[in-house]
């Protein structure tokens, strides 16, 4: 009998009151503009865990979002990412009230130093008990750019060459500066750490120089667990190399599963294994005991929705005002230095190459343009199964509607369906996050952040 497949989920949140279902926080019963609150991050992250939710994915963006209309009032209004706090802070708060749920950090590398960055990632393995991933992006603002004191970003493709790079040092320092034994913690002899076991990282490299000893020893995991969510060419070369986890749009289910064969085929060219990335999809949930109550559920959250909202986000996304578009004009792919596979989505890669912003503020339901799963636990299961069969996902981001009911809902109702169908946990395992995902607390020796560990040599996927 073949071992069905079990569904990974991890709930996708930012620290914000606006994520990606745009004006829901207008609800009455939307607790999201309480995002100030820590007691409201913690009731969340027990909530999931109670699910046996695998983790939270926190997104995060730096700049506002001003390409809709030519600056950041339509986002302001609609409280869209903005006003938005830092979501690395979250995870220890987080932490403190679970033991299992993982937390997978967004935090923007082109903004970023190695040396620091890696300090930081050390320090929130350490204080989750290995529980921590990073998700890796390379951002797509200019206000972020203008922000700190610059003009414009750099080039997309330009930014994964650096990034690249960055990634070197960061393994070389998580993974190459100390060794394993280094810490003693020897009351009797004074001895805390043996220098001898502990090594200074020397890159020179095109973007960075770094001759420095890692300021944090060993973590758990070393490395965190390794997000990515870019799905341009580029994007997906870098994913293939680097990533463990892959965050996709994907507007249908074939569409979704070229991506994830592209990205593992890209990832089994680097030297590695097709099971060493776990693809996750995007869904919005809306769920009720009855067809009739979800419906009725779907309509009455769907009126607080906001299309400026959901057009200004998604105008700065990919880097085109279509504020300036006729409503019947079709929308052309351009290539720009903001988020090219969104704009790929719905043009040259979407079967349907008719669209306009016409029919753009025609497809946003709930404020989003993530086309939601609405029915009874059944029928959102039988959806799911479907995604995990058709597309070859593992698993999905579930993206907040009207929290924490959202949340509860599906935790209630939705996990239980699974459960009994025998695709789903009924338990955690024991052990840092990447043991839970991927069965060791270490990145295989494959990975490339093998090759820089202390005394390592090239290894390939065979070993």
């Amino acid at each position: 009998m073949t071992q069905k497949k079990q569904i990974r989920l991890n709930a996708f949140d930012m620290n914000c009151a606006g994520h990606i279902c745009h004006g829901l926080w207008r609800h009455p019963d939307d607790g999201s503009a309480r995002y100030t609150d820590v007691d409201h991050w913690q009731n969340l992250a027990v909530t999931l865990e109670r699910g046996l939710f695998d983790g939270l994915f926190l997104a995060d963006v730096l700049g506002l979002y001003d390409v809709y209309k030519g600056g950041p009032e339509t986002a302001l209004l609609a409280g869209a990412q903005s006003p938005l706090n830092d979501p690395v802070v979250l995870a220890p708060a987080m932490a403190a009230v679970t033991k299992h749920l993982g937390f997978g950090i967004t935090v923007n590398l082109t903004h970023e130093h190695p040396y620091l960055l890696a300090r930081r990632f050390s320090t929130l393995d350490h204080l989750t008990k290995g529980r921590i991933g990073w998700n890796i992006v390379t951002g797509y603002l200019d206000s972020a750019v203008r922000g700190l004191g610059g003009d414009r970003l750099a080039p997309h493709d330009d930014r994964y060459d650096v990034a690249d790079e960055f990634m070197e040092v960061v393994y070389k320092l998580w993974e190459g500066s100390w060794e394993d034994d280094a810490v003693l913690r020897d009351r009797a002899a004074g001895i805390f750490a043996d220098p001898a076991k502990v090594h200074r990282i020397r890159h020179h490299g095109r973007f960075f120089d770094v001759d420095a000893i890692h300021l944090s020893e060993p973590s758990p995991q070393r490395t965190p667990v390794l997000y990515q969510a870019g799905s341009s060419d580029r994007g997906r070369r870098f994913a293939g190399e680097h990533a463990e986890c892959v965050f996709i749009n994907g507007q249908n289910k074939a569409q979704a599963r070229d991506i994830v064969a592209d990205i593992r085929a890209k990832a089994v060219a680097a030297g590695r294994r097709p099971e060493d990335v776990k693809a996750f999809v995007g869904v919005v949930v809306i769920v009720a005991p009855t067809e009739a109550e979800a419906r009725e559920k779907f309509e009455d959250y769907d009126r607080f929705g906001s299309v400026e909202g959901a057009l200004a986000h998604f105008s700065a996304s990919v880097g085109i005002d279509f504020s300036t578009y006729d409503p019947d004009e079709p929308i052309r792919f351009v290539k720009t230095d903001a988020n090219n596979s969104h704009l790929e989505a719905v043009t040259k890669k979407s079967p349907d190459k008719t669209w306009t912003v016409r029919k753009l503020r025609e497809s946003i339901r709930l404020g989003s343009r993530t086309p939601p799963i609405v029915g009874t636990p059944a029928q959102v299961a039988d959806e799911l199964a479907a995604w995990i069969e058709q597309a070859d996902v593992d698993g999905f981001n579930l993206i907040r509607s009207v929290t924490p009911a959202c949340i509860e809902d599906f935790v209630d109702l939705v996990v239980p369906e699974l459960q009994n169908r025998g695709l789903y946990k009924t338990a955690y395992e024991e052990g840092p996050l990447r043991t839970k995902l991927f069965g060791s607390p270490r990145l295989p020796a494959r990975h490339r952040a093998g090759t820089f560990r202390h005394g390592s040599r090239l290894v390939t996927a065979a070993e």
